[in-house]
């Protein structure tokens, strides 16, 4: 399927804070500043005009002061540091609750073919709102669409679900405020956030979800089963070959630029990770496919510490 491009904003990754075994570790640098979600939950305040690192205070009334950069810290920073273009990476550790969000400030990423993953669980919460289960059919274009990243399989659930309108609705009741449907059928255009992404993630592979056990299950099935040549991304952050992935790729037709983005679920030194990496301008493919696995990796040892 053809996708139209639209124009892309260049912006500079921030470094971005993090919280560790209850520890909170601010990797700032001059001139720089990021964000963080952690519990309890916590406000950042950064100035970003001067080198001073950003202060983080507790919804609590006792005041944390802010650390020295840790190794992982630096490491992801290093890892971010080589974009050509904007990266954001969202993660959180379903065991401990630990969680990241690193870069792309006020970014949007176009979504490529992850707006798969949405798509699917957007027909599923509707047959669910009638009560049913997907047709053979649909059953079909979901099997091709998740594990061979099929266009004209897309296209015909995007029209199923109810297009860009059917779309936004069901993000909404997702809780996926930053994502913005594609118009006029041109589903890969679909602007969205690493965090939105990551929200999404949890709709599949929590308790905590619209989605019914049965639904998340069917969708964690295709996702487990993804042709073995789109098998990069997020995965590399496992440590046993344990994950669940879906891939988007896209070259923009204003400036030949890559969109690469990877989200899913890994498994990593006993710990269960929900990662989404979302970048743009990368010069190849393989090139933003390098970068989102290295930033996955590093935003993964960030928050469990190996």
């Amino acid at each position: 399927m053809a996708i139209r491009s639209v124009s892309r904003a260049r912006v500079l990754v921030p470094v971005g804070l993090l919280v560790a075994a209850g520890t909170v570790v601010a990797a700032a640098l001059q001139g720089q500043s990021g964000g963080v979600e952690s519990r309890p939950p916590m406000s950042v305040v950064a100035d970003t005009t001067s080198s001073a690192p950003p202060v983080v205070t507790p919804a609590t009334s006792t005041p944390t002061p802010t650390a020295t950069p840790t190794a992982a810290a630096t490491a992801l920073h290093s890892a971010v540091e080589q974009a050509e273009g904007a990266v954001s990476v969202a993660v959180t550790d379903l065991g401990t609750g630990q969680s990241l969000s690193y870069g792309g400030p006020g970014h949007d990423f176009a979504t490529a073919s992850i707006v798969k993953l949405d798509i699917l669980a957007a027909l599923l919460l509707r047959t669910q709102d009638l009560g049913s289960t997907p047709t053979a059919a649909q059953r079909g274009l979901a099997t091709t669409m998740i594990e061979n990243s099929d266009n004209d399989s897309a296209s015909g659930l995007w029209d199923e679900i109810g297009a860009d309108a059917g779309l936004d609705a069901a993000n909404a009741r997702f809780g996926l405020t930053a994502t913005e449907a594609g118009q006029d059928g041109y589903w890969g255009l679909t602007s969205t956030t690493a965090d939105d992404q990551l929200r999404l993630l949890r709709q599949v592979f929590t308790d905590d979800s619209l989605l019914s056990a049965a639904s998340r299950a069917y969708i964690q099935e295709l996702l487990d089963q993804v042709e073995d040549d789109q098998r990069w991304g997020v995965g590399a952050a496992a440590s046993n070959g344990g994950y669940e992935v879906k891939n988007g790729w896209l070259p923009r037709d204003t400036d030949g630029l890559w969109v690469i983005n990877s989200i899913g679920r890994v498994e990593r030194d006993g710990h269960e990770l929900l990662i989404a990496v979302v970048s743009d301008g990368n010069p190849t493919d393989s090139e933003g496919m390098d970068l989102v696995e290295s930033v996955a990796r590093a935003a993964a040892e960030a928050v469990t510490g190996s």
